[in-house]
């Protein structure tokens, strides 16, 4: 579910916000060097706006991993609770300051970054295999793999492909709300998704089941 939120989240920041990517943050670092470079059509403040935020935010994750991190249940929790106030304020901006201003497209992108830069710590720190909800490409290459395999293979198959089936969803609904409805929408599912996701997890919190135990971090 996150993982859709990726490519919806990012639909909307390329599209709407300069081209700038804030949960795929290596596709805006990336764009920073093509500024840099001189390209044309890039804008270094742009990338700049998405990468501090972002990283700020996954260190500050840091203090999330230090009060529940020795709990995952806890710790997801905390982090989606964080994430989803996060959007919400980037979803109040959204319905009062109009997206053609700069200064609007700045703040958006400063709110989003920030929250997958959150989201990434934890995903982080949870260790889930095969499931890092942003960055694809390993999991890309997982999947080349494990087309020759049998057995246990299939199952990593399986859940690979969901990742990046689940992200390019949610990049095609995004740029389709785009198109065609109403782009403040792309906030609103967001902000639903990542709702669902905190209350889903709210009986994990005081789970005893053997991977709540974090590994050391």
């Amino acid at each position: 579910m996150l993982t859709f939120v990726t490519g919806l989240v990012d639909a909307f920041s390329y599209l709407l916000l300069g081209r700038v990517f804030v949960a795929n943050i290596t596709g805006s670092l990336m764009f920073l060097g093509f500024a840099l470079g001189g390209a044309p059509g890039f804008f270094w403040e742009s990338y700049v706006l998405a990468l501090v935020p972002f990283l700020i935010a996954a260190a500050s994750g840091g203090l999330l991993i230090k009060a529940f991190g020795r709990h995952r249940g806890r710790h997801l929790l905390a982090s989606l609770v964080l994430q989803d106030v996060v959007v919400a304020v980037a979803l109040l901006i959204a319905f009062i300051m109009p997206i053609e201003e700069t200064v609007t497209m700045q703040i958006l992108t400063v709110l989003l970054a920030a929250s997958f830069g959150l989201q990434n710590s934890t995903v982080r720190a949870l260790k889930v295999p095969d499931m890092t909800t942003t960055v694809l490409t390993l999991t890309m290459t997982g999947i080349a793999s494990d087309l020759s395999k049998e057995g246990s293979g299939r199952g990593q198959l399986r859940r690979r492909s969901a990742s990046i089936l689940s992200m390019v969803s949610g990049a095609i609904i995004g740029t389709l709300v785009i198109q065609y409805l109403e782009y403040r929408l792309i906030l609103v599912i967001a902000f639903v998704v990542i709702l669902v996701c905190t209350l889903l997890s709210l009986r994990l919190r005081n789970s005893k089941a053997p991977w709540t135990q974090s590994r050391v971090l």
